[in-house]
Formats: structure tokens, C-alpha cells, sequence
């Protein structure tokens, strides 16, 4: 290629031709390695995520959840639902979730439940009859009826208020002397002033749709 040069010159003069040829592919490469840099140096970072506890599957009001009715996904920070449960095994749903929904203090039997609507009141209801109440679940609405024992009449006391808990373990029928059984309702303050008053002389029912 370069005849009369020593040999090691012949070959410097070849690495150096070879380094020409090469130098706009070597420019370019380090141009694009210099771009993808920037880039990765100005791109914002990935969004913060929160772990939620979601529902593994359709669960229906009443359900006790156990762990293998439940499942951890990973939200952005931003968009995770306020009051997301951070612990729900064991605690029984208010009302019915869907598959992937967020398991919120909302959705499960306790103070939560009382605290999204405001102005709500706990209310402890005893029914005489076990077996209605033993009917009854978690987040269904009813209406509480009172009867007079004397006359028969029975009149509405509170309208559209939400199952909060109901007893376990009962027998069907009337208990008699046993008291009957305790329901635990939301009601508003006026509803629950208006129950506390009908329990003491009269025999409270309930009725309700689902």
C-alpha cells in the first residue's frame, strides 16, 4: 500500500488511514452517546407509588375478608383513593366491591363507615326476633319500624339506615327472655333519638330491599 516505506512505518501510515476512515463513525457514535445522557439526565423521574389493598375478586356485603380476598397493587402517589385500608383482614365489608377495587375505611363495618356521611350516628338496635336480625348483613339499608304491644300499630321510625354489624351464631325464632338481638345502625342524630325513645316502650322490626 505504501511501497518503499519501512515496514513499521507502512503500518502506522495503515492504522492511521484506517483511524480517517473510522472517524465520522466514531464522532457519531459519541454524539449519540452524549444525547442519550442528556436525555436520561433531563427526564423526570419514574411517579412515587403507595402500596393499596384491592379486592381479589367480586366480594358481596357481609363478606369477612380473609387474605386470600385480598391483593397489594402499587398506585401512584397521586392517585390513590383517601382512606385506602391499611389492613383489612379479618374486618367484614359495609357494602359490595368489585374485583380490583380499592378497600377503603369507607367500605368496611366500623368508625369509618359513621364518618362518610357526616352526621351520622352509631345506633345499637335490639330486635326481638333473632332470626330477623340473623337475616340481616352489613350494608344493606332498612327502615326501622316501631309496634305498639298494646294496640298493634306499628309506625316508621327511621328511614334508609345503613347495617353497620350484625350478631353471629344465633337460632332462628323468637328468643324471648333472652333479649332478642343487638343490630348496630347509621342513623342521623334526630333518627337516633327518635330510636333510643321508641326501644324503651315498643318492639322495633325492621324491613328492607336488596
Amino acid at each position: 500500500m505504501f511501497p518503499g516505506l519501512p515496514p513499521a512505518r507502512r503500518r502506522l501510515r495503515a492504522v492511521r488511514h484506517q483511524l480517517r476512515r473510522r472517524r465520522r463513525l466514531i464522532a457519531a457514535t459519541l454524539t449519540a452517546v452524549a444525547a442519550l445522557a442528556a436525555v436520561r439526565t433531563w427526564a423526570p423521574p419514574p411517579p412515587e407509588t403507595v402500596e393499596v389493598l384491592v379486592a381479589a375478586r367480586e366480594l358481596p356485603s357481609g363478606t369477612r375478608l380473609g387474605a386470600d380476598d385480598l391483593a397489594v397493587r402499587a398506585y401512584p402517589a397521586g392517585l390513590a383513593p383517601a382512606g385506602a385500608a391499611s389492613a383489612a383482614a379479618g374486618r367484614v365489608l359495609a357494602a359490595p366491591i368489585g374485583r380490583g377495587e380499592v378497600v377503603t375505611d369507607v367500605r368496611l363495618v366500623g368508625p369509618g363507615l359513621a364518618r362518610a356521611q357526616p352526621g351520622q350516628t352509631i345506633v345499637p338496635v335490639r330486635l326481638p326476633d333473632a332470626g330477623v336480625a340473623a337475616l340481616l348483613r352489613a350494608g344493606d339499608q332498612v327502615d326501622l319500624l316501631a309496634t305498639d304491644p298494646g294496640t298493634g300499630e306499628a309506625t316508621l321510625v327511621a328511614g334508609d339506615v345503613t347495617v353497620l354489624a350484625t350478631p353471629r351464631g344465633l337460632p332462628d325464632g323468637p328468643v324471648g327472655g333472652s333479649g332478642g338481638a343487638l343490630v348496630v345502625v347509621g342513623a342521623s342524630a334526630e333518627e337516633a333519638v327518635r330510636i333510643a325513645g321508641a326501644a324503651l316502650t315498643q318492639f322495633l322490626s325492621v324491613s328492607w330491599q336488596r
